[in-house]
């Protein structure tokens, strides 16, 4: 090994060559041999060597750890890019060049930025995220049991976070939505409980603690099951509105029959108006608050039950009071019934006790029912009844007309009476067809009901019958009187010329028995006293007003042939028709 310069006069310091000089300086004053002196060169070298490897190991190991540290740096720039989806966020470097250091160098600030920007994405994805899982959770239900939000820093891209920010908007509307639908349902809430009377606080706190009203309206609670019980609560509600009303009209259809049954006084029924308001109202026309309470309905339930106290008490004069309208309902449809008798009945089912009295009642008001449908069955023929009648009166009237001498003076009145006699032919003329189409209706009718249709306790068919009996005789006896007339006329003709006119005994005879029918209501007497006498016992069954009425218009059809022109004229020139001999 070659000996250097011990020391070095330019640099001024101690350097491996002058050390070795200064060792070789000992050495020779030690005496060492040159053996020894190469062994401790060689040991000399050796650890030199020994130093250099670890100067090189260790600067190879440096070198190492820069190459990995820039070879992280890239890969977790490229990371970070790839995350953030964006190249031109950052100024990044297209080719690696220079020292590693100044490779680093080059990456660093661009690293940095990138991790700045990362910060502020991974902000905005982690405030997305928990609006997302808080409003998620308000919907399950769960937003007390919230874990830890865990970001996905591998996808930071702004079109991730777009996609959670849709996600996000979708989830507000539906809780917008979910808010307006709870709302609504606490709303309806509010008002069923009013006008049921109930506590809408402890009704609505039941479905959940936060809807009540001291809660804010985005701390309600939207959840599906508290939506489910809200809308089963209302369900629940409406069905008891239902069922109330259906109750509170019951019973207000009960309180008015009663009032009108005992003739309750308008001031009495006043007091429950809150009650009958209702009583033909819709569940949904309902809205006043406490119209359906339960002690509304339990005061409506005992007045009941005190009418219905009341009304057994007066069950005599209510019982009469329906068969009262019973037998109205009878007389004017003409149906003969025995009133005395259901009288004493009804006396004796009560005082008997043998009989609830609702059940009496239910049955008069099916009796009374029964009577307003036959009663509608019957008003068509009766209604031709009462027009065959009148018809029949304007015959009586025609007649009686016909009759007299003065009817063509110029008197007050005369033409007016000229008209009704006009209109009273025409009238008179349609009977015999009035009557046929009774007999069909009549014959109809008792074919469909197998029952005899009766007027006043008489058949009608039987009465019509009659009245066509007398209508025929009537014709008879018209053309009987005729063919005497003719013949007496024949007779006076020669005296008459002879002697002069003078009155006959026949003629006058004649009068008296033509003139004696009529008064007893026709030209023959015997059939017009058969109708008047059905009428008049008729009448005395059914009532002295009606039965007036009645026999009036019962007797009316024996005159029904009015009088000829020639029986007219009769009357007018002084001379009357000649009855045959008895």
């Amino acid at each position: 090994m070659a000996v250097t310069d011990a020391e070095n006069p330019l640099l001024g310091e101690t350097t491996c060559g002058s050390l070795l000089q200064k060792l070789q300086e000992i050495w020779d004053e030690v005496g060492e041999s040159d053996e020894e002196r190469d062994k401790m060169l060689l040991q000399i070298e050796q650890e030199c060597l020994d130093v250099y490897k670890r100067k090189v190991e260790q600067a190879a190991k440096s070198r190492a750890q820069l190459l990995q540290v820039l070879s992280d740096a890239k890969l977790e720039l490229s990371t970070l890019v790839s995350a953030l989806g964006d190249k031109s966020l950052v100024d990044i470097p297209e080719k690696a060049s220079g020292t590693i250091k100044e490779q680093l160098s080059s990456i660093a600030p661009a690293l940095e930025q990138l991790w700045k920007q990362k910060e502020e994405r991974v902000k905005e994805f982690s405030d997305v995220l928990s609006q997302i899982q808080k409003i998620s959770g308000e919907i399950a239900g769960n937003a007390s049991e919230l874990g830890a939000l865990a970001v996905d820093e591998s996808d930071l891209t702004l079109k991730k976070l777009d996609e959670y920010k849709v996600k996000l908007q979708e989830l507000q509307k539906e809780k917008s939505d979910r808010l307006h639908k709870v709302l609504e349902f606490v709303s309806t809430v509010h008002d069923l409980c009013a006008v049921l009377g109930m506590d809408f606080f402890s009704t609505v706190t039941e479905v959940h603690p936060s809807l009540d009203d001291t809660t804010g309206v985005q701390s309600k609670s939207i959840s599906n099951d508290t939506l489910s019980r809200l809308a089963k609560t209302v369900s629940s509600l409406n069905e008891d509105k239902k069922q109330r009303l259906h109750k509170l009209q019951e019973l207000a259809t009960q309180l008015i029959d009663l009032w009108n049954l005992m003739d309750t006084p308008v001031e009495e029924r006043r007091l429950f108006d809150h009650v009958t308001c209702n009583i033909s109202a819709s569940v949904d026309e309902v809205t006043v608050p406490g119209a359906l309470a339960l002690d509304l309905i339990e005061q409506a339930e005992i007045e009941v039950e005190r009418l219905d106290q009341l009304k057994a008490s007066r069950m005599k004069e209510i019982a009469f009071k329906k068969q009262v309208e019973l037998e109205e309902i009878f007389a004017r449809v003409h149906i003969e019934i025995d009133p005395e008798a259901a009288r004493e009945k009804i006396m004796a089912l009560i005082d008997s006790g043998n009989v609830e009295p609702t059940e009496l009642l239910a049955d008069m008001d099916n009796q009374i029912a029964k009577a307003k449908e036959e009663a509608l069955s019957r008003k068509e023929i009766l209604d031709r009844v009462e027009k065959w009648m009148s018809t029949c009166e304007e015959e009586s009237w025609l007649e009686d007309y016909n009759r007299d001498e003065n009817r063509y003076n110029s008197s007050r009145g005369a033409h007016l009476n000229l008209k009704r006699a006009e209109k009273a032919r025409i009238l008179v003329n349609k009977i015999p067809g009035m009557v046929d189409t009774l007999v069909a209706k009549t014959r109809a009718w008792e074919e469909a009901r197998g029952i005899t249709f009766t007027y006043d306790g008489v058949p009608l068919l039987a009465m019509l019958d009659e009245y066509a009996v007398l209508r025929q005789e009537r014709e008879e006896e018209k053309r009987r009187l005729k063919d005497q007339k003719k013949f007496s006329e024949q007779q006076n003709t020669e005296p008459e010329a002879s002697f002069g006119s003078r009155p006959s005994p026949a003629r006058a005879s004649g009068m008296k028995k033509v003139v004696g029918p009529r008064a007893n209501g026709g030209s023959n007497g015997t059939p017009s006293r058969r109708l008047s006498l059905n009428a008049s016992q008729n009448g005395s069954r059914s009532g002295t007003k009606d039965g007036r009425r009645d026999s009036t218009k019962l007797s009316s059809p024996a005159n029904y042939v009015a009088m000829s022109k020639e029986d007219a004229a009769s009357h007018v020139s002084g001379t009357d028709p000649v009855p045959a001999s008895p």
